[in-house]
């Protein structure tokens, strides 16, 4: 699995297929965070810009491959083993760009509270916010294992399906994703810092689940 994680990451740095969902993230955390807010309520707007940004970057870990490479790939590793480590590169990947954004976040936003009445200590602020992150993330990689190969392998199909379930786990109500970051535009009203554990350890059981559905169907389907 090492020299899996090696190919697919060797893959994704040289296709340079990053750079389009990077600079989604960025123009995201530029529109939505300004220099100066309160902690909380800008770490809980950064998490929430990985969903879409890990969907992406799970589509373009997926699809890097040429079928002829895809196919020795599979033939030598067994095909879900190649597709769960194109999965685990952009959830590691993922999971590195919201700890370099939530420590940017952190750093350049005031500790206190939304009314500035109450001081916010950094550091539990800033282990909620990786925490809700690292939810984001997770559910973002879930959305794109679901909604691209092996499950659906028609561009047409899989681009509106990721755009619409990255909706879902945003704003639906029983989103983990929703509940991580409402969790911390909650607390940032009164200063206080909930770190969302439930949140996500929900989305670890679902990114679990879609992961294994679809190195299941890639092992299926070929």
């Amino acid at each position: 699995m090492t020299a899996l994680l090696r190919y697919q990451t060797a893959l994704l740095i040289r296709s340079h297929r990053w750079l389009a969902p990077l600079l989604l993230h960025a123009a995201f955390l530029a529109v939505g965070v300004r220099v100066g807010e309160p902690v909380l309520g800008a770490l809980g707007i950064a998490a929430a810009a990985l969903v879409p940004t890990a969907a992406w970057l799970t589509r373009v870990c997926v699809t890097n491959e040429p079928p002829a490479a895809r196919d020795c790939s599979a033939a030598a590793a067994g095909p879900g083993r190649t597709h769960l480590a194109a999965l685990l590169t952009a959830l590691l990947a993922s999971a590195a760009l919201g700890t370099v954004c939530a420590a940017l976040v952190a750093a350049v936003s005031a500790p206190s509270s939304a009314d500035r009445a109450v001081a916010v200590p950094f550091w539990p602020a800033l282990r909620a916010g990786l925490a809700a992150a690292l939810a984001c993330a997770l559910l973002g990689v879930a959305v794109g294992a679901l909604c691209n190969r092996p499950l659906l392998r028609s561009t047409a199909r899989a681009v509106p399906a990721t755009v619409l379930a990255v909706f879902l786990v945003l704003f639906a109500g029983v989103s983990p994703a929703m509940a991580a970051v409402e969790g911390l535009v909650t607390g940032s009203r009164d200063g206080s810092v909930h770190p969302p554990l439930l949140p996500l350890v929900a989305a670890a059981v679902l990114a679990a689940g879609a992961t294994a559905v679809a190195c299941a169907a890639s092992g299926r389907r070929g």
